[in-house]
């Protein structure tokens, strides 16, 4: 699959156009667990069930219902081959769904016609949805893609006025310790395999305080990093107490 050029990115200040044609490349390929995107596959159980909790708990919802997730509008940014898209489609959301690689939402659009989902998917970035005045979302995810972003903080000013009042964020990435470059980097690209080489780059990694900073600054409240753990024998994620790789982190919107 050829790669997008530059010029089919949208301009805006947040994209990295080496990132959108890295994961152009493999967009084939996001819903195969055993692929190139299996880590993703591995970690979702433990994202979707922290999602879950975490937005039931924020709204007083009831957690015995099919479709908790009812009335709420939902963006997932950054939403890659519609892996959390679909779930939260299934919960009750309403979806919105960007992500900045063509090939990515086409892929993303075929397997949700698949399962008979529907689902609003953009080609585009959180910058655009502000340019068409299209906020006031509930819930947005951010997740696994602040680190491929041109500007993170300009990135998550747009995604924090994209959110209504009482709204949440929940945010999840790699930590810039030497432990996520040993890890997250080394081991998982170089060694493991786990990934294509070159999928994340380690001076564009964030630290929990360049997530929290941004966000309080635009009068959000911060929680977190909350830490998620991988154990190679039992090939499962798990929240923990350790952040110095994978974590995750809330933010909520004054009501």
């Amino acid at each position: 699959m050829a790669s997008p050029s530059h010029t089919n990115a949208p301009h805006t200040t947040s994209i990295d156009p080496d990132e959108v044609a890295k994961f152009s490349a493999m967009a084939a390929e996001w819903w195969d667990p055993q692929g190139k995107f299996r880590p993703l596959h591995q970690f979702n159980p433990v994202r979707l069930k922290f999602i879950r909790d975490t937005v039931i708990a924020h709204f007083g919802l009831d957690n015995d219902q099919r479709q908790p997730f009812a009335g709420l509008r939902f963006l997932d940014i950054g939403c890659g081959g519609g892996l959390l898209s679909e779930p939260m489609c299934r919960l009750g959301a309403a979806m919105t769904s960007v992500d900045a690689a063509e090939a990515n939402v086409k892929t993303a659009k075929v397997h949700a016609d698949e399962q008979g989902l529907k689902i609003d998917y953009r080609h585009g970035a959180a910058e655009d949805l502000l340019l068409n005045k299209e906020g006031d979302f509930d819930v947005i995810l951010n997740m696994e893609v602040i680190e491929h972003t041109a500007n993170p903080e300009a990135f998550l000013q747009s995604c924090a006025a994209l959110l209504r009042p009482g709204g949440l964020m929940i945010i999840a990435t790699i930590n810039r310790t030497p432990k996520a470059r040993l890890l997250a980097i080394s081991m998982a690209e170089r060694v493991l395999r786990w990934l294509p080489r070159g999928t994340h780059e380690y001076d564009k990694l964030v630290q929990p305080q360049e997530i929290r900073q941004p966000l309080e600054n635009a009068g959000l409240q911060v929680n977190g990093p909350y830490g998620v753990s991988y154990n190679p024998f039992s090939g499962v994620w798990r929240l923990s107490h350790d952040s110095a790789v994978n974590y995750m982190m809330v933010a909520s919107k004054t009501a």
